[in-house]
């Protein structure tokens, strides 16, 4: 795809008091499925470890189009109900395009 340009995510989760388990665990459900994505070139998850309840997700992307099709598929529409009922804070989405 001439003219395509990569997409970097970054996501923010920050975990209510005593859910940091749960959080933990739906990222690492989710990991595997958004892996498995054609148009997923990486997709990790991060810690703090200064504040063991703020979580991030990292990821990379072919094009705008293959986290559109990210965002609609049903391991992330089901890791995404989950994992905002586990917040103290709204969950924080970048999508960024590399500049250097």
């Amino acid at each position: 795809m001439q003219g395509a340009v990569e997409q970097y995510v970054f996501v923010r989760l920050h975990a209510r008091g005593g859910e940091e388990r749960a959080v933990e665990e739906a990222l690492r459900e989710v990991t595997g499925p958004s892996r498995e994505e054609a148009g997923c070139l990486s997709f990790h998850t991060f810690r703090s470890v200064r504040d063991t309840r703020l979580f991030y997700i990292h990821s990379r992307w072919a094009d705008e189009a293959a986290f559109q099709e990210h965002a609609r598929l049903p391991h992330t529409v089901r890791f995404l109900e989950r994992v905002d009922a586990l917040l103290d804070q709204p969950r924080d989405v970048t999508r960024t395009e590399m500049i250097a």
